[in-house]
């Protein structure tokens, strides 16, 4: 990047030989997100692995059960064009794809497969691609793999670099079941081979744990090019090493323009470390900017070392040296002395990074795409601007996020960005970037090992001038009985161009009616599913299309809950009378049993799901579930690497251990149970936020396992210490569907909370700043009439506010509007400065500000107004830690 900049300083100075560049008005300037557009292509792919996006725009991909499958530009369609009978179980299949670097002229194309019918081998393949079908016939061999049929970590990507060598990435071959999630190194003689990495990872003469690097012969088979590793002909070596101490180099890429290789290095599970075996593990991304050893089995991340450790006693012998690897195992066939290992670029564990916190945290999965050249591509009207010059694309396919790394002179990591944080990457497993410049992605979709609905081929195009208009469209309701009259909004449609004017077309479902207006309201005389969509054009041409359904003929049931007491406070330890009703238009008398009702209380530090109008509340354990990345483990009914959600549910539902148990199993991770595929401890994770994870799991099969209350009784409140813990109430109901609409559930939901409300915590904020020096909590009012937001606040019975502040020297006063910042005035305090401290009592510090409460039965929204005359700044500003609601 350094180099561009300079490059980019010569030009600014002549009018001579840089005119290109010149012409590019984000070559140093970061674009907006919103000049880069996400088009869908195609979906609902079986396990998709690798792309190649050909010259015309048409895009080939390949699915691991052996389909090549081809998108076609030009009419949108994806059909099958060619099918490889593979051996699909584990992590084997059709793994890896490379056109020729001649592809245009020869039609070769070279395929990385499991063959069903050979054991113990995978096979990289040369295949003809002739008139969009893939000739079986064709197949020319190239190099096969021996290996440990059935284990894991196959590796399988397959790029070539611009001299028109093969480069593949092979896995271990190792599992880590009998490890504990450290370096597989089991030498015990008694044992299957593939408990030892050191047999292929740590063997200089087996071609697994490695990427690989070799020239294809056009009769078939291969040379080897000069600068491996080994030369041709080292004793106890492989030529075609290019690199080695791999563990899974799942996604790679060579740099165009210096050769530089680059990949995402999978990591192992552990998730601490341990003293005697090793650290914890983490995920690498890697640069090879010439052959070398890169450590696995014996160390990771930065070069952190394990053990030599002797499963037959225990015992742990020595920790390993990286300047020196020394490989003892019995089942080395290579050299004993190891090269020196290199450390890994960027690497990351299950928690958060400290060397790289902007990463996150969680599961991981890392990747490695392209370095980008803008020179490299068509000057087109998509072409990724050159501000994104000589970065390194990389990607996560748990965390679904990519980044761009800018490298120092010396390749060594110099900064990275998150690239488009507000668009969503549903498990990325390639990238490629097309001939015009545009970023092809393939997503996997949520499930590992599952014909995913959302997975799907993308194209993320770049604008440098007008841009397409971004739409938005709502309604008042989406369902409802026959006639339903809806109201539709566009607000939110907008053209990132500000000097740009949008016009809006509606369509009201097939053969229905049009409309032109921003905002209309249309009537359903029918019951039936009406998708209406909005077309958003700017004035020169460019539109964009979103829709919504409405289905008509069912009307959502109504739920309420009638809280004896306050709807937002708990009030010390009492107990509190409710009871639930349900109404529904074409259910008539609900049974009050078929209502559904819990009550759970939850500490500080968990969040609820935001709840809309007649949407299934999420419930708390799910959404854990979904932070944490499990699912794409663990379907609800659909079973992927471990067991559906559903399954465990059914297996302990009659288990008055389950809760305790399964808590144990996420917590330290295991096998046996459900298979022998080692699901991974995730002892990073809060036992508390686990154990509602297990009771969402458990709720399953059994709704009552976790909370079932009836629609009517007393409840006791316990616990109201804690400031920040409250009580969830929770009411549905799911009729029974009508006219051919689907049942509808509708939720009811009240949150009880201490009445010591942190100011910190506010749902909304204007002109407000979050404070947290050391460890404190509080917000800063920096302008006048700068608010927080409170949602559902219960202000009956509500006599009295107390506010935690320090004025400074500002002073003001806060005003309660109900609904909005200029809504109704419920009350104010009185002018607040530094001398309303109560002269008995502390002196410094936070002091308590009372103010009353006129009786009232508001409950909705509440915003606190800060309202002041006098000149305020980030530097002099009215401070609040907390407010006291009180009776």
């Amino acid at each position: 990047m350094r180099k561009y900049l300079i490059l980019f300083a010569v030009c600014a100075m002549s009018f001579w030989g840089c005119d290109k560049k010149q012409e590019d008005p984000f070559a140093t300037i970061k674009p907006d997100e919103s000049r880069f557009t996400k088009i869908p292509l195609a979906g609902n792919f079986n396990e998709p692995m690798e792309i190649e996006v050909l010259d015309n725009g048409d895009v080939l991909i390949i699915e691991r059960h052996g389909l090549l499958k081809l998108y076609q530009e030009d009419s949108g369609e994806t059909i099958v064009v060619g099918e490889l009978d593979v051996f699909p179980e584990r992590e084997d299949g059709l793994m890896g794809m490379a056109k020729d670097p001649n592809f245009a002229e020869n039609h070769w194309l070279y395929l990385y497969y499991a063959p069903a019918n050979e054991a113990a081998l995978n096979r990289i393949s040369r295949f003809d691609f002739v008139d969009n079908q893939l000739d079986l016939a064709s197949e020319v061999k190239i190099l096969d793999i021996d290996l440990f049929r059935g284990c894991c970590h196959s590796g399988g990507g397959l790029e070539f670099d611009s001299e028109g060598n093969l480069y593949l990435g092979i896995g271990d071959d190792t599992t880590p079941f009998e490890s504990s999630n450290f370096n597989p190194i089991d030498e015990r003689p008694d044992q299957p081979k593939n408990v030892d990495a050191q047999r292929s990872s740590g063997n200089t003469n087996d071609l697994r744990g490695a990427i690989l690097r070799i020239k294809p012969n056009p009769e078939g088979g291969y040379s080897i090019p000069e600068g491996n590793l080994f030369p041709v002909g080292t004793p106890k070596t492989r030529p075609e090493i290019y690199v080695k101490g791999n563990r899974n180099p799942f996604r790679f890429s060579i740099d165009s323009h210096n050769g530089n290789l680059f990949w995402g290095e999978v990591g192992p599970d552990g998730a601490e470390d341990k003293e005697g075996r090793g650290p914890r593990g983490y995920d690498e991304i890697n640069v090879a900017t010439g052959p070398g050893y890169y450590g696995w089995p014996y160390f990771v991340g930065n070069n952190y070392a394990y053990w030599k450790y002797d499963f037959e006693t225990g015992e742990s012998l020595y920790q390993f040296d990286p300047k020196a690897p020394k490989n003892t195992s019995p089942n080395n066939t290579g050299m004993e002395i190891l090269p020196e290992a290199h450390p890994a670029l960027i690497y990351y564990p299950y928690a958060e990074s400290e060397e790289f916190p902007m990463l996150g945290q969680g599961g991981r999965n890392a990747m490695a795409g392209q370095v980008y050249y803008r020179e490299d591509y068509e000057d087109s009207e998509v072409r990724f601007p050159g501000y994104y010059n000589e970065k390194l694309f990389i990607y996560d396919w748990m965390r679904n996020w990519i980044f761009t790394v800018s490298l120092t002179e010396n390749f060594e990591y110099d900064t990275m960005e998150r690239f488009m944080p507000e668009t969503h990457f549903e498990k990325p497993m390639d990238m490629q970037f097309a001939k015009d410049g545009s970023l092809y992605v393939l997503e996997y979709g949520t499930f590992w090992r599952a014909n995913n609905d959302d997975s799907g081929l993308y194209r993320i195009v770049f604008s440098e001038g007008n841009r397409k208009p971004y739409v938005q469209i709502s309604a008042d309701q989406t369902q409802g009985a026959a006639p339903l009259t809806v109201n539709f909004s566009s607000a939110g449609t907008q053209d990132p161009d500000t000097d740009d004017k949008i016009t809006f077309q509606w369509e009201f479902g097939e053969n229905g009616l049009t409309s032109n207006e921003e905002n209309p309201s249309y009537t359903f005389e029918s019951a039936g599913v009406y998708k209406v969509t909005l077309t958003a054009t700017d004035k020169q041409g460019e539109d964009a299309t979103s829709f919504l359904d409405i289905k008509v003929g069912n009307e959502a049931p109504v739920v309420s809950i009638d809280w004896a007491g306050n709807k937002s406070f708990y009030f010390g330890k009492q107990a509190i009378n409710y009871a639930v009703t349900a109404s529904d238009k074409e259910d008539g008398q609900i049974d009050p049993s078929q209502i559904k009702v819990s009550i759970d209380y939850l500490e500080g530090g968990y969040d609820i799901i935001e709840m809309g109008h007649q949407e299934e509340v999420l419930s708390i354990g799910e959404t854990y579930i979904n932070e944490a990345g499990c699912k794409a483990c663990h379907g609800i009914s659909n079973q992927s690497v471990g067991p559906d959600y559903t399954s465990v549910s059914e297996k302990y539902k009659n288990d008055p251990d389950a809760k305790t148990y399964l808590i144990n199993k996420v917590r330290n991770g295991g096998s046996g149970v459900w298979g022998d595929q080692l699901m991974p401890g995730h002892s990073h994770l809060d036992e508390k936020m686990v154990g509602q994870m297990v009771d969402f799991v458990l709720s399953i099969a059994n709704p009552n396992a976790v909370s079932g209350l009836p629609a009517s009784g007393k409840y006791q409140i316990e616990n109201t210490e804690d400031s920040e813990g409250f009580y969830l109430v929770q009411a549905s109901y799911e009729d029974q569907g009508a006219n051919g609409i689907k049942p509808i559930k509708t939720t009811s939901q009240l949150k009880l909370r201490n009445t010591s409300v942190s100011a910190y915590s506010a749902d909304g904020i204007e002109n407000v700043a979050r404070a947290n020096p050391e460890d404190e909590h509080y917000v800063q009012f920096t302008a006048n009439n700068s608010w927080l937001l409170f949602r559902n606040i219960d202000l009956n019975q509500i006599k009295q506010i107390t506010l935690a502040i320090m004025p400074g020297n500002t002073k003001g006063k806060l005003q309660v509007r109900a609904g909005s910042p200029d809504g109704e005035l419920i009350a104010e305090s009185g002018i607040l400065t530094k001398d309303s401290r109560p002269s008995s009592g502390p002196q410094v510090g936070w002091f308590a500000a009372p103010f009353t409460i006129p009786a009232t039965d508001y409950f909705g929204d509440v915003y606190f107004v800060y309202v002041t005359e006098e000149p305020i700044s980030i530097w002099s500003t009215f401070n609040l830690n907390t407010l006291k609601f009180e009776k």
